[in-house]
């Protein structure tokens, strides 16, 4: 007798049931840790078998990937838009600081898996997923070097600003509450002065409008930070 094929959902069913397991992954690598989340636990929060699980997703080490792949590509994909939008350093600095708090806060478990679980990858999806990230960090080196070269930042250790505004950036989505005292965009807003300020930024650039309007950052989320699902498996 043949084996049982688990059942597969067609068309539209094959997307929603994709966007399941992605969402489960997403909740369940963030609570527990990608160690601490068996197949089976991912498989019974997504509702489907593990064979199916495996259809549609690969490997545990293949599915995190795509999340940190998908992540890091919006990421970069908002950085490039803000980099042609921005008029000077400063406001491309701003509105990098601005897409990635609203980003970390808005998606904090999808977010906090990329911040904490690179270790989890094997050798392979890991080296693949630290090119993206320094795919997108590298819009932040090139923002605060053509502050540099215009003398509009004087830091004198830039690397290190960079990285420490990164962690301060990412912070956000550990802490931010929608029902705390400040609201998202003040939140944002008030990083972005931070950042221009720890650039040792001209305290008249720093109180610029643009800081504080984060109308495009905001629409930029929006577009951008929309489940986006890999074609296949990796």
């Amino acid at each position: 007798m043949p084996k049982a094929v688990a059942a597969r959902p067609a068309g539209d069913d094959q997307e929603a049931t994709r966007i399941r397991v992605w969402r489960a992954a997403v909740e369940l690598f963030a609570a527990k840790g990608f160690h601490g989340t068996g197949i089976r636990e991912l498989a019974d929060a997504a509702g489907l078998s593990s064979a199916t699980l495996y259809h549609y997703m690969g490997s545990k080490d293949a599915l995190l990937f795509a999340i940190m792949r998908s992540s890091l590509e919006r990421l970069s994909e908002a950085a490039e838009r803000v980099a042609v939008r921005a008029a000077s350093p400063a406001e491309w600095i701003a509105g990098l600081v601005h897409v990635h708090v609203l980003s970390h806060a808005l998606h904090p478990s999808e977010t906090m898996v990329v911040d904490h679980e690179l270790r989890a990858l094997g050798d392979e999806h890991r080296a693949a997923a630290v090119e993206l990230r320094d795919r997108y960090e590298g819009h932040w080196r090139e923002a605060i070097d053509a502050g540099r070269a215009a003398g509009v930042f004087t830091a004198g250790q830039p690397t290190v600003v960079r990285l420490a505004l990164l962690e301060m950036c990412s912070a956000v989505a550990g802490w931010y509450s929608p029902d705390g005292r400040l609201g998202l965009d003040e939140i944002a807003a008030e990083h972005a002065r931070i950042a221009l300020s720890a650039l040792g930024c001209d305290p008249g650039v720093q109180a610029a409008d643009f800081v504080t309007d984060l109308a495009q950052a905001r629409e930029l989320v929006a577009e951008i930070w929309q489940l986006r699902l890999p074609a296949g498996r990796h």
